[in-house]
């Protein structure tokens, strides 16, 4: 299937991941409507930092993905929906789940339905690296045994089960893509890069850490919206579940000195407790396998974690960027 002038659908558009696809689709020539989180300030969230003539260009539907009427809506007359809406932050999802069920299972439960009502094309749901838990072998493959190792992570693999059921009971064209860590600009402050470049840009010295062991398979923002591309444009990816991973690991540690030393070599790490995750919930190691979308796609990463982080690091570096983040907080 070629996307060119297709009717697109991106749920979580005004997110991290979403409006740098919603950006790709229009220059590849998609005619996008985007599905951004109603609210009362009419904020359409990192949509509204994209150049005036592509925000124009867009169709913008507000509304609330556990509305299924409202879900229903902004899906007719679309011909692809990439459905990235979700509640990703781990540590809040310790204190609020029900929230996470409702937005990541029942969320992903409207885009099935209306997907199945309107005879959709191809639908694309968004899964996470977190579904594995802790490498139980390395790189971790779509074959590799799913662990909830966080309510967030519950919630995610719930969601990846639907739209398997969906594809196997009723034909609907699904894909699971599954990103491992997408970073880059935009990021929300509950991820690990974004925390420590915040920090070190407002000027501390002292850089507040949770675990430093952790590894993960860190892609770059680019690579991790070429790939979504690719897969939705691939027809033998229908019915299958596919990593976009770079098949390289790195701990938050490494990543953390690396970015200090561009920024402040001047800078300590200092312990933070409250950052630390519960031991059986910590996943300690995720590094994907990615013969599966090479091999189906022509996708490759073209990024380096280097390369990527310091993309990152001059995005951060505008004063209009960094006065959006509050580096002094621990987010959840």
């Amino acid at each position: 299937m070629q996307l060119k002038n297709k009717k697109v659908l991106v749920t979580g558009a005004d997110g991290f991941i979403g409006s740098h696809l919603v950006e790709a689709l229009l220059d590849y020539g998609c005619d996008v409507r985007a599905f951004v989180f109603y609210n009362s300030f009419n904020s359409w969230g990192w949509l509204d930092t994209i150049p005036p003539e592509k925000l124009r260009s867009l169709d913008v539907f507000a509304g609330d993905i556990r509305d299924p009427n409202g879900v229903a809506k902004a899906m007719d007359g679309c011909d692809v929906v990439f459905h990235l809406a979700a509640l990703i932050a781990i540590p809040f999802s310790y204190h609020s789940p029900d929230s996470y069920v409702d937005t990541n299972i029942k969320g992903t439960l409207n885009v099935l339905q209306a997907a199945r009502r309107f005879e959709t094309e191809r639908v694309l749901v968004t899964s996470t690296s977190e579904v594995y838990g802790t490498a139980q072998y390395a790189p971790i493959d779509e074959l590799h045994p799913f662990q909830g190792q966080s309510p967030y992570s519950a919630t995610k693999i719930g969601a990846d089960r639907l739209a398997e059921s969906y594809f196997r009971s009723f034909d609907t064209p699904v894909t699971i893509v599954r990103p491992f860590n997408t970073f880059g600009p935009r990021q929300s402050a509950r991820a690990v890069i974004p925390t420590v470049i915040t920090q070190l840009l407002s000027g501390a010295t002292e850089l507040h850490l949770g675990s430093l062991s952790p590894t993960r398979d860190f892609n770059f923002v680019d690579d991790t919206v070429a790939g979504f591309i690719a897969l939705a444009e691939c027809d033998a990816a229908v019915g299958q579940e596919v990593n976009i991973a770079t098949g390289i690991e790195h701990s938050v540690g490494d990543v953390a000195n690396f970015l200090i030393s561009q920024i402040n070599p001047a800078a300590c790490i200092v312990a933070d407790d409250q950052r630390l995750r519960p031991d059986a919930s910590e996943v300690f190691r995720l590094i994907g396998d990615n013969k599966k979308i090479t091999s189906l796609t022509a996708w490759r990463p073209e990024h380096n974690i280097e390369s990527g982080l310091k993309k990152t690091v001059t995005w951060f570096e505008q004063p209009q960027n960094l006065s959006r983040y509050k580096a002094w907080l621990y987010n959840l």
